[in-house]
């Protein structure tokens, strides 16, 4: 069976930019695995510190949040609890994840693109979700499971793509699942000035990918989208 593995630097992430992906996976009856490696408890969370909770309770509260919206999306969800504001890059924590994708096994991985200069634990957690994908392929190394073969990574969008030389060359619908998307949105109250966003930029990948489907596939007029980038060639045997 198909599965699919997010690898998500915080909390939120995976629900802004990949959840369509996520619904239409689980509504296919697909495996779907999100890998959190922090809460966003540092970076992500000034409502809460504000209020004046504490550390812990942060982390609780965004852990929760992150559970909700996975449940909405059918995943599951495993947090690695690596910290934030700074990610640090370590071989332990590489080596959790080439565990992961070998129990997962995963046909397609999402995961965040290699630059963004308003938030370093993005990047790194895109360049270990790249490493622990090689690592996890190689014969000789020593993690339980078979190794694993080569799947797709697709980067998702970052919420300055112009900056983080983020050019979308895969258009996702995902009309179909948006109420789904929307709902595991708002399982994040923590972030709730990215709901809007985060509609709004579907509708817009929306109209780019009725755009470049043509005009004659009878897409709706509300079309919902997001947006990719494919990191390594697509290997077939037919143009289309």
């Amino acid at each position: 069976m198909s599965s699919l593995l997010v690898v998500s630097a915080h909390a939120g992430d995976f629900v802004w930019r990949a959840a369509g992906a996520i619904a239409l996976a689980t509504s296919r009856g697909q495996r779907a695995k999100v890998l959190c490696l922090s809460f966003g408890e540092r970076g992500e969370s000034a409502k809460a510190w504000r209020e004046g909770k504490t550390l812990d309770e942060i982390k609780k509260i965004r852990r929760g949040e992150a559970e909700n919206a996975a449940g909405v999306l059918g995943a599951e969800i495993e947090f690695l609890d690596a910290g934030d504001y700074p990610l640090q890059e370590t071989p332990e924590l590489v080596d959790r994840m080439v565990r992961v994708y070998r129990e997962v096994n995963p046909s397609v991985v999402l995961t965040h693109p290699l630059a963004d200069p308003y938030n370093g634990d993005h990047p790194a957690a895109a360049r270990m979700a790249l490493q622990a994908r090689v690592l996890a392929q190689a014969i000789g190394y020593d993690a339980p499971g078979e190794p694993l073969g080569a799947p797709p990574v697709f980067f998702f969008e970052p919420h300055q793509p112009e900056q983080c030389d983020f050019k979308p060359n895969v258009l996702l619908d995902i009309t179909e699942v948006f109420d789904t998307k929307r709902k595991a949105m708002e399982c994040l109250p923590a972030q709730q000035h990215m709901w809007d966003y985060y509609t709004d930029l579907a509708k817009r990948r929306g109209v780019q990918l009725k755009r470049n489907a043509g005009p004659n596939l009878g897409l709706p007029h509300n079309t919902m989208g997001e947006a990719y980038m494919r990191l390594y060639p697509q290997v077939t045997g037919e143009l289309a």
